[in-house]
């Protein structure tokens, strides 16, 4: 068996190679910037990230009392629902005819109303910002004129929350007021 020379015995791969492999550092580092950047626009335009979800908020009002919107309460809002691509409006509660809307937290609604509804309290009203893999994802829902992978804003104020924490806050209420 021929040993090879010291001159072909290299500790790392081929410059090629690692050309490659700066290549794609270089792209995850740009990409992680541009994560970056996006978290601080975020941040920058009052909105909040959501662990475990794409859909952002925004509080433009706040709650009230200690019960919040946790999974399994029945919750009763105000809702309006706008496609981003289009600004328009596709369903309110608030429009003539309609009433406030009830639904179980946990997924009673799509994915991002749902989770960017978790732990608003009564009265207040937060903006939603949600993709439309969180929405109605690739089908849309024509019948409302939400199109193929349609993004939507929804502003949500709650007006009731029946379940586990407004019982919870009824009870601690109940007894600071026999103090």
């Amino acid at each position: 068996l021929k040993q090879p020379s010291h001159s072909s015995v290299r500790p790392w791969p081929s410059t090629q190679r690692s050309g490659g492999h700066f290549l794609n550092m270089t792209r995850l580092l740009g990409a992680l910037a541009l994560v970056l950047l996006g978290c601080t626009a975020l941040a920058e335009d009052g909105f909040h990230a959501i662990q475990g979800v794409q859909t952002t908020y925004k509080t433009l009002t706040e709650g009230t009392g200690e019960a919040v919107v946790e999974k399994g309460d029945s919750v009763t809002v105000h809702a309006t629902g706008i496609v981003r691509q289009t600004d328009k409006k596709f369903w309110s509660t608030k429009d003539s005819g309609q009433q406030p809307f009830t639904y179980t937290a946990g997924g009673g609604v799509i994915t991002g109303w749902d989770k960017g509804a978790m732990g608003m309290k009564i009265g207040e009203v937060r903006l939603l910002m949600i993709p439309a893999a969180e929405g109605y994802g690739a089908n849309g829902f024509p019948a409302w004129g939400i199109p193929k992978n349609g993004d939507l804003s929804f502003e949500i104020e709650v007006l009731t929350i029946k379940g586990k924490s407004a019982t919870k806050a009824k009870r601690m209420a109940g007894s600071e007021q026999d103090l």
